[in-house]
């Protein structure tokens, strides 16, 4: 049976990294502004926190982010232009961001870990539960995840991440989880959490990917918590205090994703999600794979 607890309403976006990966192209421009086809990453990911009935989207930047403000924000000039033009189809592009959520943003101003981040979204959040998007990871419109999350933790209380099955060999690069099962395929109980850990002391391989519902309990323990990996403080070690104590903040479980997943702060998976989503576009996608086709066989 369905519990009562407290309407998610609010998405967290920490946007504050460098970029370092993408450079030059990252120099002036932040990552998160980097176009997938003809649309930054950063608006797929705001319209995957709407989509999931999250309008209200704090998101925390630093220095040099200010271009994502500008791209969330009404610009009248590019819009008179367009309508004096007559030119309905762009202006609705341009206008569609504007419109998509009520936007906030806030600085975080040493870049302290994902963990620091999140906890700069303290005062905005408050006491409720709320949801934490990664711009790196995109999630296929057509693959709900978020809104299988909100689910869960609404059934169970708590917090819920996000996990995906990985390869031993790559479990290095991510959080990685120790599970039991539920009753549900798609949803497991998180008894425990490592960061990055060697593929010889992985407990699983199930990664954590870039989505998060968290209980409010996390800013407290964020705010105790000492820098870990890499001199960060690490959301993966508030959680893994979560996941040992539940009277802390409620359990933590785990939703296993296997649908479709861009990580956009890769520069090869980054590529490929151009080419998927491009090849999927009913405006795009002919002319395109046509062309994909034939570049293909040329090259092979």
């Amino acid at each position: 049976m369905t519990q009562s607890h407290p309407r998610i309403s609010k998405a967290v976006i920490p946007a504050a990294g460098l970029g370092t990966r993408f450079l030059p192209a990252t120099k002036a421009t932040p990552k998160e502004m980097l176009p997938v086809v003809d649309k930054p990453a950063i608006q797929y990911v705001v319209e995957e926190a709407v989509a999931a009935g999250l309008d209200d989207v704090l998101m925390v930047t630093g220095r040099n982010k200010r271009p994502l403000e500008d791209h969330f924000d009404r610009n009248y000039e590019l819009e008179s232009a367009l309508e004096k033009k007559g030119d309905e189809n762009r202006l609705a592009k341009v206008q569609e961001s504007s419109d998509l959520a009520t936007m906030h943003y806030v600085r975080q101003g040493d870049p302290r870990g994902l963990g620091h981040a999140v906890l700069c979204a303290a005062p905005h959040v408050g006491h409720e539960p709320f949801a934490v998007l990664l711009g790196d990871d995109l999630i296929d419109a057509r693959d709900p995840l978020l809104k299988r999350m909100i689910e869960v933790q609404e059934q169970h209380a708590g917090s819920v991440i996000a996990l995906m099955e990985v390869a031993p060999e790559q479990i290095n690069l991510y959080g990685c989880a120790v599970v039991d099962a539920t009753e549900d395929s798609d949803v497991v109980k998180v008894s425990g959490l490592v960061e990055k850990p060697d593929a010889a002391d992985a407990p699983s391989n199930y990664a954590v990917i870039g989505r998060y519902v968290l209980d409010p309990h996390v800013f407290g323990i964020l705010r105790r918590t000492e820098p870990g990996r890499g001199g960060e403080i690490q959301l993966t070690d508030a959680l893994q205090q979560l996941a040992a104590d539940e009277k802390v903040g409620g359990p933590v479980h785990g939703v296993v994703f296997k649908g479709r997943r861009y990580d956009t702060g890769d520069r090869g998976d980054y590529l490929r999600a151009i080419v998927r989503l491009a090849c999927e576009r009913e405006d795009l996608g002919p002319d395109f794979r046509t062309w994909l086709r034939s570049y293909v066989a040329e090259e092979m």
